[in-house]
């Protein structure tokens, strides 16, 4: 028989146990990381000479062999977590999976999981979703009746309204192909009117060619005599979405939430011509080195050549890793 004061301890001991599990943090889908945690917060809490290492882990359901292998960190991953803090201080608006989708252009070979893994334990903030917009009815123009099927099927313009530092607006031109989600032009200027919209669009005609549809929305800009008679006469067939529905001109409509949220929300412009120098080097970015999602995570436009990625997750030159490598040109 034990000692009367021993059971009594080991009682103790056994609900205090059964309290440290039962308590909400120690839940049991937790990481192995985190479980480790719980075990040794536990034996601080109740102490360690009264629990033993093999007791808390019976309780709390943790294997031994779990809680006692140490953590292996490979040896490039202080720079490649340093790269990735770069990253998200450079494009403050990207998400772990476009700084993956950089990692693996600058030769990285990393998957989004290990970069997902490191951007939360620096505490790197994930930008929001949207919320979902909720369609009530589609009108021939919207780009959901008429999808662009291929380069220069369909394009759209818009216009998108900002303020230098003197409180004097100015005015954006963007136009879009829809198909390859490349930025055709951002025209900036204190005031756009229909002849600016012809000049730019004969200017893009004659440098890249003339596309099928054009999309846009009422504006008094596109809907014009002289707009429509000229498109006509050239062969492009214009597309008009309904009055107060955004949503049916999604492609340029998401577009120009991008260049707001990550060029014109954290920029001030002094000048109209810093606006057009900052503005048109963001576009260039936008269309060679920005990742898009739904190209799966290539640029709109690359000017680059890619090379294959490497078997190291650190970078290399190809006759230091001793690795044969090919070149292959995306457009």
């Amino acid at each position: 028989m034990y000692p009367r004061k021993k059971v009594m301890k080991n009682e103790a001991t056994k609900a205090s146990l059964y309290h440290a599990r039962s308590f909400p943090h120690f839940h049991p889908h937790l990481s192995p990381t985190k479980r480790r945690r719980a075990v040794e917060h536990v034996r601080d809490c109740l102490g360690r000479a009264r629990v033993s290492e093999r007791r808390a882990c019976q309780v709390l359901s943790q294997p031994r062999s779990t809680q006692r292998r140490k953590r292996h960190v490979p040896s490039d991953e202080p720079r490649l977590l340093k790269r990735i803090v770069e990253l998200a201080s450079e494009y403050g608006r990207y998400g772990y999976r476009r700084v993956t989708a950089l990692l693996r252009r600058e030769g990285w070979t990393v998957n989004h999981k290990r970069v997902e893994r490191l951007w939360r334990q620096e505490g790197l903030k994930v930008p929001q979703k949207q919320p979902k917009r909720k369609r009530l009815w589609l009108a021939d123009g919207s780009c959901v009746r008429l999808r662009p099927a291929y380069k220069d099927h369909v394009w759209s313009y818009d216009f998108v309204a900002d303020r230098t530092s003197d409180g004097r607006g100015i005015r954006m031109l963007t136009l879009i192909d829809e198909h390859t989600r490349e930025c055709l032009a951002i025209d900036v200027a204190r005031s756009l009117k229909s002849e600016d919209v012809l000049e730019r669009l004969s200017d893009l005609f004659v440098r890249r060619g003339v596309p099928t549809y054009i999309r846009s929305d009422n504006g008094s800009e596109f809907t014009a005599t002289k707009v429509r008679d000229w498109l006509a006469r050239i062969g492009v067939k214009t597309l008009f979405i309904e009055p107060g529905s955004p949503w049916e001109n999604g492609y340029i409509e998401s577009f120009n939430g991008k260049l707001r949220d990550e060029l014109l929300a954290r920029e001030q412009f002094d000048t109209l011509l810093e606006a057009k120098v900052l503005i048109e080097r963001w576009r260039r970015h936008f269309n060679a080195v920005r990742p898009h999602s739904s190209l799966g995570y290539r640029a709109p436009a690359p000017e680059a050549i890619q090379p294959r990625s490497l078997a190291s997750a650190t970078p290399q030159q190809a006759n230091e890793a001793g690795v044969e490598t090919s070149s292959t040109l995306t457009y």
